[in-house]
């Protein structure tokens, strides 16, 4: 067999310039310079894409998933991936499916139960645990217990899993899943759209920051993603570095953080541009002399290191086993929710900016070499061959 035909199954609003998405993304436009066809079944909202295959599920009035976390709508949209993705493999006729998220694998373990298709989970962390950060439930109690034990059920159906990290692996196996079958597929970074570059003067002043030393964020604004912290970072800061400033790109809620850097009196020392298209972030990362991420999760992705790495810029990151996976030696790690900390490795950076080119050059390097799309495409194109011809020997 040449040419695949893979079902992606993605129970999120795609496309949405942020984690998973990205990783949607990239991975089917670098499988389809292998020969590889993809199909995207999706819910009703979200941005079109002119080089992906989209099938967007049926929409109902008043049903809507928010752009993040858990909503009341979205197992009715669930269940509308589930039927459109019945109707798209008996059009498409997929070699495999290709789940992503928890929501996608139950998905697909109910397809292969009916159409026998080799199933691959594609996980960026534990669900309990995501929904233990992100305040949805306790960190102890029944509904934490129930979800962990439909989790450990649900990680041991698939046919192949893809972990972004070694520690991923490492708590899947622990969750019963046979080593063999699990393959540790980091995120990837597109390196022809995010690159070295000297900072836009003209965007520099067109925001106000002309002259201004720029710590840049970019990502998802929620308290879960370690915003807040940025906050206490920025007021030990301007005691030191008033010429300091955070750049803090992404969205929802950027009016409520808006509001609080004026209520405590940061609104000279932080930006919130909001929502920054895809192929335009290497742009505005490389405002910044710093980039920043103070992630609270100890398990989940972290695909913005990946990007900020690519356009050699020094990163600050929270301690965690998936963040020292991706920045290796040349990372600059802070204790993780710590204010005091960040500051103090923001400011290591900022009075020696010779250490700190040098550090987004090795940076840069490690993410060409190591986590450009075309090479992790190879290694997910033997995941989905290894995953028929097992199929096809049962």
């Amino acid at each position: 067999m040449d040419s695949l035909r893979v079902l992606v199954i993605a129970p999120t609003p795609f496309f949405g310039d942020r984690g998973c998405h990205v990783r949607i993304y990239e991975e089917i436009r670098a499988l389809a310079t292998l020969g590889i066809q993809s199909s995207v079944v999706t819910y009703p909202t979200g941005l079109d894409l002119p080089d992906i295959k989209i099938v967007r599920a049926r929409a109902f009035p008043g049903i809507k998933a928010g752009p993040l976390g858990f909503s009341a709508g979205r197992p009715i949209l669930d269940l509308a991936v589930l039927l459109k993705s019945q109707r798209e493999i008996t059009r498409f006729r997929p070699h495999l499916l290709h789940a992503h998220l928890h929501e996608g694998i139950a998905i697909g373990v109910a397809l292969r139960a009916f159409y026998r298709l080799p199933l691959i989970a594609d996980l960026q962390g534990s669900l309990t645990a995501e929904l233990v950060d992100q305040g949805v439930i306790a960190e102890r109690g029944m509904a934490t217990r129930l979800i962990s034990r439909v989790e450990n059920w649900l990680v041991r159906c698939p046919t192949r899993l893809l972990s972004s990290s070694t520690h991923g692996m490492s708590l899947l196996t622990a969750q019963g899943v046979e080593p063999k079958r699990v393959t540790s597929l980091p995120d990837g970074v597109d390196v022809d759209v995010f690159q070295p570059g000297v900072p836009d003067s003209r965007l520099l002043k067109q925001l106000g920051l002309a002259g201004k030393r720029v710590i840049v964020f970019l990502g998802v604004l929620t308290d879960y993603q370690g915003v807040d912290v940025l906050f206490d970072v920025a007021t030990i800061l301007c005691r030191t570095h008033p010429e300091a400033h955070f750049l803090v790109l992404g969205y929802p809620n950027e009016e409520r953080y808006r509001a609080e850097a004026r209520d405590r009196g940061l609104d000279g020392m932080m930006t919130f541009p909001g929502r920054v298209p895809y192929n335009e972030a290497s742009r505005w990362i490389c405002l910044g002399e710093v980039a920043v991420s103070p992630k609270r999760s100890l398990t989940e992705a972290n695909g913005k290191l990946l990007n900020y790495m690519a356009c050699g810029r020094p990163v600050v990151a929270s301690d965690t086993p998936v963040n020292r996976e991706l920045l290796g030696h040349a990372g600059i790690f802070a204790a993780v929710d710590d204010a005091e900390s960040f500051a103090e490795r923001i400011m290591e950076l900022l009075i020696d900016p010779d250490r700190a080119k040098a550090v987004g050059v090795v940076l840069q390097a490690r993410a060409s070499q190591e986590f450009a799309w075309p090479v992790l495409a190879r290694r997910l194109e033997r995941v989905y061959r290894e995953a028929v011809a097992e199929s096809h020997q049962s």
